[in-house]
């Protein structure tokens, strides 16, 4: 079986271009899904690419993108271009729009949503997908990354590892309780950061992490899949 058609495009950012990539399903696709990397890696990162073709195979459009930096507020604002990049596009007229990153780019995602919700409250953004959201610093527990997510209303989705060093369990259940926004979290059992767990196969935990991304996709938007 072949998987789905990749595209691969240059979106203007400034004075460069971001390379990215869209993985188009079969059929016409409604709903999409742009992904990015965490501080190191870039749009080819084994999880984003696995999880860009679940999901297309299934009926989502993925934009997945490379941006370099270690800067919060640059990632930001490449990832807003992205945004405007699809919400323009003449190729795919998308109904709605999840936005999705691992680590520093859920961080990113999740600060997009909240300066979207200030300027402006159209709803093509429904969702927001935080693989290995990056909490607080290794051991640094004190300090919690937790500004954007407290202001975002739209569904929000958490998929982490329950040994992640940068995002203690009951740190991340606390933060989800103060949010306003539905959320869901979704824990890999014995994962670290990366996602590795000891003893069992990297294809097996990515396998798991799409199904609960989709699945949740499904849950909050209607997505017609034969």
């Amino acid at each position: 079986m072949s998987g789905p058609a990749e595209v691969k495009v240059t979106i203007p950012f400034g004075n460069k271009y971001l390379d990215a990539i869209f993985s188009v399903p079969e059929k016409k696709p409604t709903c999409g899904v742009i992904l990015t990397h965490g501080a190191g890696g870039d749009m080819n990162f084994p999880h984003l690419v696995s999880l860009a073709t679940y999901l297309a195979s299934r009926g989502v459009l993925c934009l997945r993108f490379t941006c370099k930096g270690l800067n919060i507020a640059y990632r930001t604002k490449a990832f807003k271009t992205v945004v405007e990049y699809l919400k323009l596009s003449d190729d795919y007229k998308l109904s709605s729009v999840f936005l999705a990153g691992r680590s520093m780019g859920s961080r990113a995602a999740a600060s997009v949503i909240h300066q979207l919700s200030l300027e402006d409250d159209d709803d093509f953004i429904q969702g927001l997908v935080c693989l290995s959201y990056p909490l607080h610093r290794p051991k640094l527990q004190s300090k919690l990354r937790d500004e954007d997510l407290l202001f975002i209303r739209c569904p929000v989705l958490f998929v982490s590892g329950s040994a992640d060093e940068m995002c203690e369990k009951q740190l991340l259940e606390g933060v989800a309780s103060k949010m306003k926004a539905p959320k869901k979290i979704h824990w890999i059992d014995k994962a670290n950061h990366g996602m590795a767990v000891k003893g069992r196969a990297t294809d097996d935990v990515m396998e798991e992490i799409n199904a609960q991304v989709f699945s949740w996709l499904r849950e909050n938007v209607e997505l017609e899949h034969e």
